[in-house]
C-alpha cells in the first residue's frame, strides 16, 4: 500500500483530529474518505459538462426538468 504525506498547520491537524474522533475513525480514514468523495463528485461534474457540451454541439436538444414535470403531470 502506498503512503502519501500531507503537511498541515498545527491548528488544521487539531481540527482534523477532532473531526476524526467525532466520526470515530482514524485521521487517515477521515482524510481518505472525504478527499476521495470530493474528487469523485468533481470528476462526475466535469464528465457531465463534457457530455452535455458534446450533446448540444451534435445538434441535439435538451429538455429542462420543468418541461419534463409539466409533460408528465408532476410525477
Amino acid at each position: 500500500m502506498a503512503t502519501i504525506s500531507v503537511r498541515v498547520s498545527d491548528s488544521e491537524k487539531e481540527w482534523l483530529q477532532y473531526m476524526a474522533d467525532f466520526y470515530g475513525v482514524t485521521l487517515s480514514e477521515l482524510i481518505k474518505k472525504y478527499s476521495m468523495e470530493q474528487l469523485e463528485d468533481e470528476y462526475d461534474r466535469q464528465t457531465a459538462e463534457v457530455a452535455h457540451k458534446l450533446w448540444v454541439e451534435s445538434g441535439k436538444q435538451t429538455v429542462s426538468m420543468q418541461e419534463v414535470l409539466a409533460e408528465f403531470g408532476g410525477l
